[in-house]
């Protein structure tokens, strides 16, 4: 192990117990969690303004709040809703004034703009008695959110190492939260279980942002198993994995691990695209004890869960009657807000408007859970450009590039969780950011590598 390594496994271990104690010490002490994501944010501000942003600190910053986000709404640790987005915002702007942005960004610059016609069509749409500020600001957030992570991260040089810092920054506050969901409901044994979102095993938040991040976590973890090779740090991350994995499952919210399959999935794929032939033999070691552990998780589910997870992704009920409805809703939600953009092409109902137009329609308050359907109904046409941008210029830079096995992984992340859950936290918007980095590793090539312009 040389010097580099041993270092990074240090400090992996040393946030692992700290964030450990963190998720206990919220759960005995519910009333500091305000004052530790205060001290939090604030050191990561000191430090950013401090060393002026030159190792990445505000990518690293946000990383955590994106990570941390649902854990500090669940805990009550935020002031305002939607703190999280707007902390990872203000980083990364901060971050932007000491490093700037690539001149490439032009397409998320008119990606930005896209956004803005909706508010102004949401002014003169909204009933008299409506929210206007909050309902614009709750259905805005995530989308400027996306938009100031991707003009941060394209074109962006960044060291592998340096990543896979900003990719322990996203775990260890999920490491925090797995640890107070086990504090906080240690057995299934005694807690009624619902097939629709089991509140239960989630301390009483909703399952689906839950499964959602539990699902990202599973996802770091598994790729660590491939990217850092070390027989005590493989061994604490198998165990992790099968806890993570399995506070997941029992959400019984099925987008999140889904969405944590398909990423796997889609990072083995570029990344035997990028090894030699010599370390594919025990990466297929690798894939094997995954699938494992994976297998005892859900067997263990099953166990714990009296079968009723089998009904869940079987699409049956508790007496093991098939539904209809493969969608839980979400199917008739899209169609109101396709119906919404057939009526209105141009320039969509405004931001905000569609939780009113379902009332109006379905007589049901509900956010929309379908980023793409949400984008076309309230935006209109401008919404088909805005989802244009998000889909090619990624690939684009993709096939200029190929240099991150993260890529394919990172996008199916946000493609998929924007599908089931919109952007109602910052997670999707912010690894959709981390797909735009541009890689590097001064060991392999570094002569080679083709120039950044911009």
């Amino acid at each position: 192990m040389n010097k580099a390594d041993y270092i990074n496994n240090q400090f992996y271990i040393r946030m692992l117990i700290l964030h450990i104690g963190y998720g206990l010490l919220i759960y005995l002490i519910p009333s500091l969690s305000k004052i530790i994501v205060l001290i939090i944010m604030g050191s990561f501000l000191f430090v950013i303004i401090d060393r002026k942003n030159k190792g990445n600190e505000a990518l690293m910053a946000a990383a955590y709040i994106a990570g941390g986000e649902v854990f500090f709404r669940q805990t009550g640790s935020l002031f305002f809703w939607e703190t999280g987005k707007y902390a990872v915002i203000i980083f990364l702007l901060i971050g932007m004034f000491f490093k700037g942005a690539s001149s490439k960004t032009i397409p998320y610059w008119l990606y930005l703009l896209i956004l803005f016609p909706g508010v102004l069509i949401a002014s003169f749409n909204f009933s008299y008695d409506a929210e206007v500020r909050k309902l614009i600001a709750f259905n805005l957030a995530g989308p400027v959110c996306l938009g100031i992570s991707a003009l941060y991260c394209y074109y962006k040089k960044i060291k592998i190492e340096d990543l896979q810092r900003v990719l322990l920054m996203i775990l260890m506050p999920l490491i925090a939260q797995m640890v107070y969901l086990y504090f906080h409901t240690p057995s299934m044994d005694d807690v009624k279980i619902s097939l629709s979102g089991n509140y239960a095993a989630t301390g009483g938040f909703g399952p689906n942002q839950i499964s959602t991040v539990l699902g990202m976590g599973c996802f770091l973890i598994a790729t660590r198993l491939f990217t850092i090779r070390n027989k005590l740090i493989n061994l604490i991350d198998v165990i992790l994995l099968i806890l993570m994995g399995y506070r997941a499952v029992i959400t019984f919210s099925r987008g999140g691990i889904f969405t944590a399959l398909a990423s796997i999935v889609a990072f083995l794929i570029f990344f035997y695209y990028k090894q030699d032939s010599k370390k594919l033999e025990g990466s297929n070691l690798r894939i094997i004890s995954m699938v494992a552990i994976f297998t005892v998780v859900w067997l263990f589910s099953s166990f714990e869960t009296r079968g009723l997870i089998g009904n869940r992704y079987t699409n049956k009920d508790a007496a093991g009657v098939l539904k209809e409805d493969i969608t839980t809703g979400r199917a008739e939600l899209i169609e109101t807000e396709l119906t919404a953009f057939y009526k209105h092409p141009l320039l969509g109902i405004g931001v905000g408007k569609g939780i009113e137009y379902r009332e109006e329609n379905l007589g049901i308050v509900i956010a929309s859970h379908n980023e793409i359907s949400r984008l076309l109904a309230e935006h209109g046409v401008l919404g088909i450009f805005a989802l244009a941008i998000l889909l090619f210029v990624p690939i684009i830079f993709w096939f200029k590039f190929k240099n991150n096995y993260f890529f394919l992984a990172f996008v199916a992340f946000w493609f998929l969780t924007i599908n089931h859950s919109a952007m109602r936290i910052a997670m999707p918007a912010f690894v959709y950011g981390l797909a735009l980095l541009y890689i590097t590793d001064e060991k392999k090539d570094p002569v080679h590598r083709k120039r950044l312009a911009g």
